[in-house]
């Protein structure tokens, strides 16, 4: 007789407390093998694939797609040592902790062992959908792959009754993007809502709520706590990058691995952090002590369709310039794709925020907490310059260094962003601390 397990959201590391149902990847009734993925969830830092430590026949899916469970919450029910569905009168769960056949592995990196303590939330408990999904109800078909990457497309799609499969996107390749879906949906609404009246709209009307969730929400809570902890302040400094460019065109046209503009400006990062270490730091207010880490995790500010996200380049201070821009490129198409990790997004210890790719000079960032400081890029342009006592055109950009005034003083700050300017105006500076 087969043993049905019950397999429950499992702690996907970082905090993380909740998750939400993406897309099933099995129905009730199908056999899945031990350590395949059943289901694709969003967490606040990443999407991933779940994978079930048993193999068996799915008796019961717990959980519509867009549903936020907690861990801990059932995902699904699996009849192990069966080749056909269990009958439901049958299907009562088992602990996690029974003797069915199991891998032990609930996801890469974390693992089914002893229990590790978390911290929840206490959540309603119309949030977890109990009843077990028919056989009946089978998922829609997805013989042809829709060619969506965000999942706040598929959401936006699914919240409006919009079938992707009658889309055609004007991404490349036809990827459909949330524009597209947006006037979709428009049309949708005008086939069957009379013209408005020509009467202006009402002051302060409410068009639209968005839910702070998923990573806006974890950003949201991060901005927050940040400028309510950290006492932060900010200097900057605007630096002739001419010769920085040009010895970046001279080091790409040598041949061999392309480094990118990034990679050169984390790599000043990291020998500046060498010579002022209190920015490599975090502050400990319930030990009352400043920590300062002997390693550098190099965060980085992308701009994706999920929101603002923080991929973070492991021991930037043992790479070379090559390697930075490597592992830049990877950690940014994940970023696009939405397959970041969570250990992708967390450990920084000092963040790199190139906004100058946005066309602006300037800004005064947010410390990403609980990291003690930032380097903001602006956009590098021509500009008139005093360059060896005459004026010239040359490729100016302003840097920004906002900081935590607790880890340092502004002579600290000011040292950190003047040999970074260095750096820039004159890479050879850049060569003798190496």
């Amino acid at each position: 007789m087969a043993q049905v397990l019950e397999f429950k959201l499992p702690d996907l590391g970082e905090g993380l407390t909740e998750a939400e149902i993406v897309r099933w990847l099995v129905a009730v009734g199908d056999v899945v093998a031990i350590d395949q993925p059943v289901v694709e969830v969003e967490t606040a830092k990443a999407m991933v694939e779940v994978p079930c430590p048993y193999g068996g026949v799915v008796t019961a899916r717990y959980g519509e797609e867009g549903t936020e469970l907690p861990v801990g919450a059932p995902l699904l029910t699996v009849a192990v040592g069966a080749s056909e569905p269990a009958p439901e009168a049958e299907s009562a769960p088992v602990a996690d902790g029974g003797s069915g056949e199991t891998s032990g592995n609930v996801l890469v990196g974390y693992g089914t062992g002893a229990p590790a303590a978390r911290r929840r939330r206490v959540r309603p408990a119309t949030a977890v959908v109990t009843a077990p999904v028919a056989v009946a109800e089978a998922v829609p078909d997805r013989a042809g792959p829709v060619p969506v990457i965000s999942p706040l497309v598929r959401r936006l799609a699914r919240q409006n009754g919009l079938d992707l499969r009658a889309l055609d996107g004007s991404g490349r390749d036809g990827l459909i993007l949330r524009c597209d879906v947006e006037l979709a949906i428009e049309r949708m609404e005008q086939a069957v809502q009379a013209p408005p009246a020509p009467a202006p709209a009402a002051t302060g009307a409410v068009t639209e709520r968005v839910p702070l969730r998923g990573v806006r929400g974890a950003v949201a809570d991060k901005l927050s706590r940040s400028r309510r902890e950290i006492p932060e302040a900010t200097c900057w400094v605007d630096a002739d990058a001419t010769e920085l460019m040009a010895a970046r065109t001279a080091a790409n046209a040598a041949g061999g691995p392309k480094i990118s503009l990034i990679a050169l400006l984390a790599r000043i990062c990291t020998a500046a952090l060498a010579r002022f270490p209190e920015l490599n730091s975090t502050v400990d207010m319930e030990a009352r002590e400043i920590v300062r880490l002997r390693d550098v995790h190099l965060g980085f500010a992308a701009q994706t369709e999920r929101g603002l996200v923080v991929p973070v380049v492991r021991d930037a201070q043992d790479r070379s310039a090559e390697s930075l821009s490597a592992e830049f490129a990877r950690l940014t198409e994940a970023g696009r794709t939405g397959t970041l990790s969570p250990g992708d997004l967390t450990g920084g210890t000092f963040t790199l925020n190139n906004y100058g790719v946005f066309g602006v000079d300037g800004s005064t960032p947010i410390i990403n907490h609980p990291e003690a400081a930032m380097l903001g890029i602006g956009r590098i342009v021509a500009k008139p310059w005093v360059h060896e006592g005459e004026l010239a055109i040359r490729q100016v950009v302003q840097l920004s260094l906002t900081f935590d005034h607790r880890v340092c003083d502004g002579g600290t700050a000011g040292g950190f962003l003047r040999y970074v300017a260095d750096c820039v105006e004159q890479p050879a500076v850049l060569l003798r601390t190496l």
